[in-house]
């Protein structure tokens, strides 16, 4: 299987409460989940300036400053990925979904909450990085 580089961004809101997030179009591979937005890098790209490429092209939004977060590798049954999370502390222009996809700022204890009627669910891949939202909290 061939290994898919994606870029991803855990967006926090200038207050540090809330995280940005969007939902997969269905016709998509897991679509229907939620998601930390990004996207795939394209051929000599680096992840910075993919990062700042999908952001732009899916919520209208540019990156003043971003810092890695996490990276992860995950197989699913179909598809290897490698995610490269960063963290965008900063950024101007108002977040929106520009591709017609649901997005939302979301309270990180709603986010986080473990409760059986759950609202948000992610894909496998992006498990770990709720499990070290929930750990560690926003980084400063």
């Amino acid at each position: 299987m061939k290994r898919i580089h994606v870029v991803a961004a855990v967006i926090v809101s200038p207050d540090r409460q809330q995280i940005f997030i969007s939902r997969r179009a269905e016709h998509l591979h897991q679509g229907g989940f939620w998601e930390f937005p990004g996207g795939k890098l394209e051929a000599g790209e680096s992840p910075e300036s993919a990062l700042a490429r999908e952001l732009f092209e899916e919520l209208d939004i540019r990156i003043e400053t971003a810092q890695p977060y996490m990276q992860i590798e995950y197989d699913y049954s179909d598809k290897q990925v490698f995610l490269d999370i960063w963290q965008v502390n900063r950024f101007t222009g108002t977040a929106r979904g520009k591709e017609g996809q649901e997005c939302r700022w979301v309270d990180i204890a709603e986010l986080l909450a473990d409760k059986p009627e759950r609202l948000f669910d992610f894909p496998a891949a992006n498990r770990p990085i709720l499990q070290r939202l929930s750990e560690q909290g926003i980084c400063q």
